[in-house]
């Protein structure tokens, strides 16, 4: 049985840090894509325990499997904006804070409100850069519109996005400052904004001038956003499972498949029964070029598999559905419980344990 196991004691550590940095700011736990892979329900329960009460998702089955397990009083927002009819129904069922994105998206959410005579949540989002969507800050007036002309939405918050490509990011924080602009327009005009974020993981644990009065945080809760050494977040995520086989093959025997290598001597091989279709070795994109294939390079060089309190080298590159490693040194045997990183976000056919 191949197991994702989530430490607990490494989530409320990372929770900690994201406290601290946040300052007294209100925290959102992104919750996107199942939970960073980590299991949107019990993640989320883990966080209520630790006092987050406000959730974040993009799609409308998040939302919904957080109220069906008796998330009923936390707010939830919507991080994507649709002017889907079938879609916005089903969130304001769901009682979800709704994205605002562009004047479309916004009169067809006030046009449902409208129609149930009820007020909607919601807030604005705003592009400064990113490109996935939100007013454009070169249109005030379009944004101003929409504080204007919906009658049947409440909108209790503005955010945007920012880069999380480096530290001291020049366009970051031009993005900050862009979005200052926009504030002070809307202020001018006369309207209150409501709860203004703009910081994700990254911006959060390097940017003190992006905290504002919220922050969404997602990935730092795993430990596996754009990592700095002084960042104090733990990994969250390995893998667990049995050694499959474990047998001495003799020199020049040939093993792997993609680039088959040729043993320099008699080895013991173990069987490690997972892959990268799995999720072992998968990394989140961080660089491009030649270095991207540098530090893969590197880190496939020294990964290695715990098996008790011994390590055990890789034996080859990871293979498709099992990998092996080099045992010539170390007692174990077939059954042996084999310890490895695992980001969850790429972990398949695994069950899920919270330790």
């Amino acid at each position: 049985m191949r197991k994702l196991i989530i430490d607990k004691s490494a989530v409320k550590h990372n929770l900690s840090v994201i406290k601290d940095r946040a300052a007294g700011a209100a925290i959102f736990g992104v919750l996107t894509g199942d939970g960073g892979g980590a299991g949107i329900v019990p993640l989320a329960q883990l966080l209520r325990a630790e006092g987050i009460g406000r959730f974040a998702v993009s799609e409308v089955k998040e939302a919904e499997k957080l109220r069906q397990a008796g998330f009923v009083d936390e707010e939830i927002l919507m991080l994507r904006s649709t002017t889907d009819r079938e879609e916005l129904e089903r969130l304001v069922d769901l009682n979800v804070v709704c994205t605002i994105s562009s004047v479309d998206t916004g009169m067809a959410l006030n046009a449902l409100a409208e129609n149930r005579s009820t007020v909607v949540d919601a807030h604005i989002q705003v592009d400064t850069g990113m490109g996935f969507g939100g007013f454009l800050v070169s249109e005030p007036e379009k944004i101003l519109l929409a504080y204007r002309s919906l009658p049947n939405v409440a909108l209790s918050g503005i955010y945007t996005q920012l880069h999380a490509a480096k530290l001291k990011d020049v366009q970051a924080q031009q993005q900050l400052e862009q979005f200052s602009q926009v504030l002070d327009v809307i202020h001018k005009a006369g309207f209150e904004t409501g709860l203004v974020h703009a910081a994700g993981s990254f911006a959060l644990l390097h940017n003190d001038g992006a905290r504002l009065d919220a922050v969404r945080a997602g990935s730092a809760i795993l430990g596996r956003c754009r990592r700095t050494k002084d960042d104090r977040l733990k990994t969250v995520g390995y893998g667990e499972v049995p050694l499959a086989e474990v047998r001495w093959l003799p020199k020049g025997h040939i093993i792997g498949t993609d680039r088959p290598i040729v043993l320099k001597k008699p080895t013991r091989v173990a069987v490690l029964p997972v892959g990268y279709q799995n999720g072992y070795g998968v990394t989140r994109p961080r660089e491009s070029g030649f270095w991207a294939f540098f530090h893969a390079w590197r880190r496939n060089k020294h990964r290695t598999v715990r098996i008790g309190d011994q390590r055990a080298k890789l034996l080859g590159p990871i293979g498709a559905g099992e990998t092996l490693l080099d045992v010539t040194n170390l007692k174990c045997s077939s059954g042996d419980l084999a310890i490895f990183d695992l980001d969850p976000l790429f972990a398949k056919g695994c069950q899920i344990e919270y330790r």
